[in-house]
């Protein structure tokens, strides 16, 4: 059975991203509904899939990250408005059976994103 995954990396300090707010979306026509939201561990991963079971199926997502959150709890100078405060990648399942993991590389100005195994 398929399932959603994701894993934050900061690159800029080199560790996981953790404690940073995810949340997934499904996105049906102009309408988002949030289905899932947790905290990524200190390894930078969800403690289970965002999405998996009968809730898994073909579709368009959108995952959502609080960077601005994360670095400015690092310490890390923003200023007012962050380049990247929230982080949104929007992505289409299309076989309910797969895996898809979808790792989040961050610094402040910066993402890098990719359909990981």
């Amino acid at each position: 059975m398929g399932r959603l995954t994701t894993h934050v990396l900061d690159a800029a300090h080199g560790c996981p991203g953790s404690a940073i707010r995810v949340a997934l979306y499904r996105i049906e026509g102009e309408r988002l509904e949030k289905i899932a939201e947790a905290l990524t561990n200190d390894d930078g991963r969800c403690d289970a899939p965002l999405l998996q079971g009968e809730e898994y199926r073909c579709g368009v997502y959108q995952l959502q990250f609080s960077a601005g959150d994360y670095f400015r709890a690092k310490g890390v100078k923003l200023g007012e408005q962050a380049f990247l405060d929230e982080v949104v990648l929007r992505f289409g399942i299309d076989a309910s059976q797969d895996h898809y993991h979808v790792p989040l590389l961050i610094s402040p100005y910066s993402y890098s994103t990719y359909r990981g195994s």
